[in-house]
């Protein structure tokens, strides 16, 4: 197995179950533990919804750009506004989506299809990365009759390790905000809660993390899962 875990076991697990897309997803084999992050193939991903539950909430928008070492790639970039039959609600405040617009959105089996095949060889990227797997894995669940697994790594989860070096108390929630995170690092200010914007600003985030770290880290060490 190529990580030797229990993800790598769940993994295999849902390989064998899977369809369509997914199955395609599957057979694409991940980069290795080992690879420095100067090699390693990332897809930064950020996703609105109209909560943080999969189980009960809806996904809205996707946004990702693919990263390539030290590079991001604006020209992998892709984003969708996902249609669906439940509104809004009051998470309109936060992302500016609106019912009309989620109406005239791209079918979820569309969106996720064209996550999928970003992800192709790549690892998953995000700020508090499980609200992505989780959204992510319900829907190939629904799509494809299998869960998303795979490795991630989780910018929250950098910020996390070097906040807590040196310091007695944990990190408070707003010192791991993405927007505050980045300002540690000197990063400029973007709008909030825009998919495709927040996953450039994820990626820029990453790399400004990995830029500081020594010895060069590797996608093993790097992993949030």
């Amino acid at each position: 197995m190529l990580f030797g875990d229990a993800t790598a076991r769940r993994r295999a697990r849902a390989s064998r179950r899977a369809r369509g897309a997914l199955a395609d997803y599957y057979r694409t084999p991940l980069p290795d533990p080992g690879t420095p992050a100067s090699e390693l193939r990332l897809l930064s991903v950020d996703f609105e919804t109209t909560g943080l539950d999969p189980a009960t909430n809806t996904l809205l928008s996707v946004g990702f750009v693919p990263v390539d070492g030290v590079e991001i790639v604006l020209g992998g970039a892709g984003s969708s506004v996902v249609a669906g039959a439940s509104e809004v609600g009051q998470s309109a405040t936060v992302h500016g989506l609106t019912d009309d617009m989620v109406a005239a959105g791209v079918p979820l089996a569309d969106t996720v299809a064209s996550v999928l095949r970003a992800l192709a060889g790549r690892v998953l990227l995000a700020h508090f990365a499980e609200i992505e797997v989780g959204f992510l894995s319900r829907a190939c669940e629904q799509l494809y009759g299998a869960p998303f697994v795979s490795p991630f790594v989780d910018t929250m989860r950098l910020a996390h390790r070097t906040l807590s070096i040196g310091f007695d108390a944990e990190p408070t929630r707003d010192d791991l905000r993405l927007w505050t995170a980045r300002a540690r690092h000197g990063l400029p200010v973007y709008s909030a809660h825009e998919a495709l914007t927040d996953a450039l600003a994820g990626a820029e985030l990453y790399l400004a993390q990995v830029a500081e770290m020594s010895p060069e880290p590797t996608l093993k060490s790097l992993r949030g899962d």
